[in-house]
């Protein structure tokens, strides 16, 4: 099949894309905007590199900026703020815990900035405490627009009668028995408050006058927001529903004051390098995460003093470590509003296609992919073709072994499910289990295990390295030969983030990467470093070298006079001497186009630095997650001579340095058209949920100078109404919009 042109022009109109009339000259008028110089900038010095943390945070505020845009559905709002405050705890218990370890004991070396763990903290206490407050703000607005579509959030001073009667029933049911009521006095120490946990601390008074303190820890295993009623829906924070039932807790009692208090604790691992039993040291390990050091603390605004000092002192926080709520306690556990029953709020139902290929073969995912290599983009493209990649190798009698990375899945996992089958079908079954994915670790222990019960082999990889690369391997017997197939991925093997994270699955049966797929289970099992990898490069020690050779390359072809574009999309770009290369091919003329998630290190703009480089940040409906990068080869993108790869690393230090990680290079011709083409083009051409990132930090959301931005291109839509091409299979893709992009 020949490769298929799609063109993104900056300047021209998208009337042919989609229903979108042009966009307006103000958004389009310079994505290569005229060079800046910052005053007392050295292109030389740390100043090149923004600082990762709070560019992280940058993030985040874009996450929470979609709470606020009146084109997101209002539950999806919510949804958005919720994981706003889901991302900020992360954060804190594993970076800033790792920065406070740092500066405690005394270091002072610099990051790649110059900004030493004491600065970076004092600077990531500002914005966070900004950011903190703004979330309040949002809720605010949010709160009176969910009112007035019937959802209402109440206080226990709104209940009526009638409510308190069914609510007392229900809590001495469903609430009563999980609570723990705990006084504070010289014979009952004050409690331990694990990771996130959520307490009410009281001030109660008898009859007598005595007085006495009191801790209720808010129970984690119940809804936050207890159900009052159905028409309009009516929820009471669970909090709210323990003061107002107190008496059952402390008889006679009555309550002088109150306040709700939260913690984060440091949540970082660490694991003895020479551990005998990885996966008894890793239990052990997450029993002392639960009672790491408390990294913040959570008051409500107008705690009484007396209860405040004594939470304070009792957890040996600072006052640095505190942060007054104004507001609702606990925003991540508003995605509990984001309620089914109302589809009206949401984003409109989304089915995923089943690629066209497979419904040709009958479901027959070898058949589909013997035809040729197939790229199916998730969540646009159903994860269960990975599903049923994996289920019918285990049916499979000609099927004769399975070898998989699991770095995260869910509870329930298909893929596991799957793995366990063949082997319980006598099948060689090899899973390679990453204990140290992070937040998960319970989950991939307790998944190890059913595994090896099933008589699967388990292994776990390094003690200093994670396998973060997303490999399937399925050996077939096939007449008198054996062949192999591979599954590569950008993501990780959940079906369930596969519903909303953006990735790639590049399907093949090509001898080569089933060779190179084997050699690198190998390495991992076995510790031996590949002698060669015939299509493959592989981290820690072959993808930087071949992304800085390749980067050369295309500043090569520039200084010849040749075209010379990179065109590249990833979460995250934070590794020094990646961003170094980047900056000497643009000073040589190469056009580079970026699309950074999340966090990035590299300035766009600067005169003399980075003048040719451009980067988007695209946040909306779905996470982009996709790891990929094109180089022009010697021709301008798109083009049937660039070179083009997927990967399941991000460009950061530890994903180059320090991880088992995979960079496939794309050898058919439809796949790179599918890649480029479509992919690429749209995330480039996208308007509608791009933020812009400038040379002195902020990254800027482009909207046309009326403000209507319902008519700009939306990627994420392009992607559910257009099919991909290599999925086609007898249909074709000249039904696929053609796209333009350019640079002038």
């Amino acid at each position: 099949m020949r490769l298929r042109r799609y063109k993104t022009d900056m300047k021209s109109g998208y009337a042919s894309i989609m229903t979108h009339p042009t966009p307006s000259a103000d958004f389009l008028s310079s994505p290569f905007a005229a060079p800046v110089t910052l005053p007392g900038f050295d292109p030389t010095g740390p100043d090149r590199f923004f600082n990762r943390e709070l560019s992280w945070l940058a993030f985040n505020w874009r996450v929470l900026e979609e709470a606020m845009n009146p084109r997101v559905p209002l539950l999806e709002r919510v949804r958005f703020l919720s994981i706003s405050a889901t991302n900020l705890d992360e954060f804190y218990t594993v970076r800033v815990a790792g920065l406070r370890e740092l500066a405690r004991a005394g270091h002072v070396a610099p990051s790649d900035d110059g900004k030493t763990p004491a600065e970076q903290l004092v600077l990531i206490d500002t914005d966070a405490r900004r950011l903190m407050e703004y979330q309040q703000e949002v809720w605010a607005n949010l709160r009176p627009l969910l009112a007035e579509e019937g959802i209402a959030i109440l206080s226990r001073h709104d209940l009526t009668e009638a409510d308190r009667a069914w609510l007392q029933d229900w809590y001495l049911d469903n609430v009563f028995p999980v609570l723990s009521p705990l006084a504070i006095d010289p014979a009952h120490p004050f409690p331990f408050i694990p990771n996130a946990g959520f307490s009410l601390a009281l001030e109660l008074e008898d009859p007598t006058g005595r007085q006495l303190d009191a801790l209720v820890p808010v129970p984690g295993q119940i809804d936050r927001f207890v159900r009052v009623g159905t028409n309009p829906i009516r929820l009471l924070p669970l909090e709210e529903l323990i003061l107002a039932e107190l008496d059952s807790l402390f008889p006679g009692y009555r309550l002088r004051g109150s306040c709700t208090f939260s913690v984060l604790r440091d949540s970082d691992l660490e694991v003895e390098e020479e551990a005998e039993d990885l996966v008894r040291e890793f239990e052990v390990a997450l029993k002392r995460r639960r009672r790491g050091e408390v990294v913040r603390l959570k008051l409500s605004q107008g705690a009484p003093e007396d209860l405040r000092d004594l939470v304070m002192d009792k957890l040996r926080v600072d006052a640095g470590e505190v942060v007054e709520v104004r507001g609702i306690m606990g925003i991540s556990t508003l995605k509990e509003l984001v309620l089914d029953e109302r589809p009206d709020l949401l984003w409109p139902s989304f089915s995923p296609r089943v690629p066209e290929r497979v419904q040709d073969h009958d479901g027959d995912m070898f058949a589909a992919i013997r035809q040729k290599d197939m790229l199916l983009h998730h969540p646009y493209e159903t994860f269960d073709m990975v599903v049923r990649f994996l289920q019918q190798a285990a049916r499979d009698p000609d099927v004769l072994a399975i070898r998989q990375t699991l770095y995260r899945t869910s509870r329930n996992s298909p893929i596991v499910e799957a793995l366990c089958e063949a082997a319980e079908d006598g099948k060689s079954v090899t899973a390679l289990v990453e204990l140290k994915a992070r937040f998960d670790e319970a989950a991939n222990i307790r998944q190890s295990r059913r595994l090896e019960r099933a008589g699967a082999h388990v292994v776990y990889g390094f003690v200093n390295y994670k396998t973060h690369a997303k490999i399937s391997t399925v050996v077939r017997r096939e007449g008198d030969r054996l062949v192999t197939y591979t599954h590569w991925g950008t993501g990780n093997y959940h079906p369930i983030t596969a519903r909303i994270y953006t990735d790639l699955s590049l399907f093949t049966c090509d001898a080569a990467l089933g060779r190179d797929a084997a050699r690198v289970f190998n390495y991992v099992s076995g510790y031996a470093e590949p002698a060669r990898l015939e299509n493959l490069a592989i981290s820690p020690m072959g993808i930087k070298p071949r992304l800085l050779d390749l980067i050369a390359a295309e500043a090569g072809n520039a200084r010849a006079g040749r075209p010379a574009e990179i065109w590249a999309k990833m979460n995250s770009l934070i590794e020094p001497d990646i961003i170094d290369a980047l900056y000497d091919a643009s000073r040589a003329g190469v056009k580079i186009s970026l699309v950074i998630r999340g966090i990035c290190g590299l300035r766009p703009g600067i005169a003399g630095l980075s003048e040719n480089i451009r980067i988007k940040s695209v946040v909306g409906r779905f996470l982009e997650h996709s790891r990929i990068v094109c180089f022009g080869n010697g021709a301008a993108l798109p083009s049937d001579q660039a070179r083009v790869f997927i990967s399941s690393a991000d460009w950061m230090g530890r994903n180059l340095n320090r991880r088992v990680e995979t960079l496939v290079e794309i050898m058919n011709d439809t796949v790179k058209a599918q890649i480029v083409g479509q992919v690429m083009a749209a995330n480039l051409a996208d308007e509608a949920q791009s933020w812009v990132l400038q040379p002195d930090g902020p990254a800027r959301r482009m909207l046309p100078e009326d403000g209507d931005a319902r008519r700009l291109f939306n990627c994420h839509r392009f992607f559910m109404e257009n099919p991909s091409l290599s999925g086609r299979g007898s249909a074709g893709a000249d039904d696929v919009p053609e796209l333009t992009h350019g640079f002038d």
